[in-house]
């Protein structure tokens, strides 16, 4: 699969690339150039804005695979016709290539897309992305460079180019056929003509999720700023460089390759989860390089440079998009969701074609002034994006804290439920335990919180952002009975809720007793208790270790602790029986008690915690 994607990038590049080279070596006036490659860049759209519901039709209907092969069949057929337009020298017959390119690849990205969860894991999702991703862009880069290599080498005999072309389509065909073969996920799928209706109705239920929803948004305005900036990075290379094709090509190869290698370290760096948190930091990343690039008096190299920033910036904020479109919908609507979010992005892309011809033929903006937009845009689409995800700013803070003062180690990750309520019920070793448990997962944990800190002015921002509960008993049972009932509530939403039951911080490092209080809000909630154990945390700065919580040196830089997830229990688990499971999970650990955090209770009395009995009282 990742053959076939890098072959399908590479060759839709190479000819989209080639025609614009050509268009750009006829000496048109400034105009008629941009209103070409205006139309294009339309060209190239509009298909996925027509047909990326069709295509996601068949990726639910039809066995992802089959698609696949039945596309690169249809792409021998294009590349002929591309031939014969290039030996003719042909504009018109080019841009109907590309248009039927186009078509050819709306119809093959939902199923291309769609195979990745049916092939991946969760937890290799991210990963799986940011390595197709570096296909993909590294494959669009080499498109582009040898778009000018053959314009500059075969000159006028640019039928050479096309027998290239014709080569690459058998060479995906056959790589095609070794696609791994999947069934089709919703066989019964009845096909709607109105595909716009389809449309309507897909981004209402996306609209559903509020995760999924921003993330298909976030996707389309980086198709969006992507086509706006890729005809200006050529002319500003042809224009104010003076480069010829060749290394007008290099520019922007250095942006893709940036795309690429970004995508690839947001991947390993994402930890086996959808990190949320590298959204913001890959939108800052997209101002600033943007605006860098409006600066007057660049040479080649320093172009270069900051084009290979922007990419990487870009790479960050392209990983996590991808991988919440890709898990977040149910199996059975997933192709048609992905074929939906298609659809947004490349009405972004037809919309950057009317935007680009607007700054340049109207308002007569050049190469500079139109990054310095982009940044512009860009800055009001994150602070946009910060206001309505606020969590994703606070990941982008836990995402640092973890890579610097701490080092987290997660052990029993596929014991999380994919979807649908949980408890997560831990044991309680620090301050910053709830920042430890929710780095170690993408799923949103909403935690009870005393009141007392609750209410402090300077953490209430940051109560409300995270939905915290504030429970205190000392506020009379109604009080308690009714934030327990709203845990509840939030579970049986689908959501996650955690609860340290020994109900304040260990002062010795042991683990304390159970509450009974997880109980009540598991009364009449059909979901799991799911036992956590936090090892190695105790000694940390933040813990009660030598007497403060405070104002002490840390042992160790970066700190390394770990994080366990046991096996799901039943709803109706008993305080004393969660409480062994998490106390299992701390004797689990090969390190001694004093590394691992929380000294369990039979290891402080000396009994061999394979045979330990755990008792309520003790």
């Amino acid at each position: 699969m990742f053959a076939v994607e890098f072959q399908n990038a590479f060759s839709d590049n190479l000819l989209k690339w080639l025609v614009i080279f050509l268009i750009a070596g006829m000496g048109l006036p400034e105009d008629e150039r941009s209103r070409l490659v205006t139309i294009i860049t339309a060209l190239f759209a509009l298909p996925f804005v027509l047909f990326s519901m069709t295509g996601g039709y068949f990726a639910d209907r039809f066995s992802k695979r089959n698609v696949t092969v039945g596309v690169k069949c249809a792409e021998l057929g294009i590349m002929s016709l591309a031939m014969a337009g290039l030996w003719l020298n042909n504009l018109t017959v080019l841009l109907c290539c590309i248009f039927l390119m186009s078509t050819h690849s709306s119809i093959f990205g939902p199923a291309k897309y769609g195979l990745l969860p049916e092939l991946l894991s969760e937890k290799k999702l991210s990963w799986g992305n940011g390595i197709f991703s570096l296909g993909t862009f590294s494959a669009i880069i080499v498109g582009l460079i040898a778009a000018g290599w053959l314009r500059d080498a075969f000159g006028r005999q640019q039928i050479w180019s096309g027998v290239v072309l014709i080569a690459l389509a058998g060479f995906g065909l056959v790589t095609a056929l070794g696609v791994t073969r999947v069934p089709a996920a919703d066989p019964a799928k009845r096909f709607r003509v109105n595909f716009i209706g389809d449309f309507i109705a897909q981004m209402r239920a996306i609209r559903g999720d509020r995760i999924l929803f921003l993330g298909a948004m976030g996707n389309a305005y980086l198709w969006f700023l992507g086509a706006l900036l890729q005809p200006t990075i050529l002319f500003y290379g042809k224009d104010l460089l003076k480069l010829d094709d060749t290394h007008s090509s290099w520019l922007q190869a250095a942006l893709i390759l940036g795309i690429g290698v970004g995508s690839l370290v947001a991947g390993y760096l994402s930890a086996q989860k959808i990190e949320y948190g590298l959204i913001p930091l890959g939108m800052a990343g997209l101002t600033l390089f943007a605006a860098l690039l409006a600066r007057p008096g660049l040479t080649f190299n320093g172009v270069a440079w900051n084009l290979g920033l922007l990419g990487f910036s870009c790479g960050f904020f392209n990983v996590p998009v991808n991988a919440i479109i890709q898990h977040r919908p149910d199996p059975e609507r997933k192709g048609i969701v992905i074929a939906a979010s298609t659809l947004l992005s490349w009405i972004g892309i037809l919309l950057a074609s009317g935007v680009y011809y607007v700054l340049t033929v109207v308002l007569h903006l050049h190469s500079r002034e139109i990054f310095m937009a982009g940044a512009a845009l860009t800055l009001a689409g994150g602070i946009y994006t910060v206001v309505l995800l606020p969590d994703a700013l606070l990941r982008l803070v836990l995402w640092f804290l973890t890579r610097t003062v701490y080092r987290i180690r997660i052990e029993g990750r596929d014991n999380i439920p994919e979807k649908g309520g949980a408890l997560f019920v831990s044991n309680h070793v620090s301050f910053v335990d709830a920042l430890l448990l929710m780095a170690s997962t993408d799923r949103q944990i909403r935690f009870l919180m005393h009141r007392t800190y609750y209410e402090l002015w300077w953490i209430r921002p940051f109560t409300r952002m995270l939905g915290l509960i504030p429970i205190a008993s000392d506020q009379g049972p109604r009080e308690l009975i009714h934030s327990l009932r709203t845990a509840g509530d939030v579970i049986r939403s689908g959501e996650v809720m955690c609860i340290f039951a020994e109900g304040q911080i260990t002062r010795t490092g042991e683990l304390l007793e159970f509450h009974r209080g997880f109980g009540r809000i598991m009364k009449d909630v059909d979901a799991p208790i799911v036992p956590v154990a936090l090892a190695g945390v105790w000694g940390s700065i933040f813990s009660f270790e030598g007497g403060k919580f405070l104002w002490k040196w840390p042992k160790k830089f970066p700190y390394r602790v770990t994080v366990r997830y046991g096996r799901s229990l039943p709803p109706t688990a008993a305080p004393d029986e969660v409480r062994a499971a998490v106390e299992r999970l701390l004797n689990d650990t090969p390190v001694s008690t004093a590394e691992h955090g929380q000294t369990p209770a039979c290891a402080s009395s000396g009994q061999n915690p394979a045979t330990a009995k755990v008792s309520p009282e003790k």
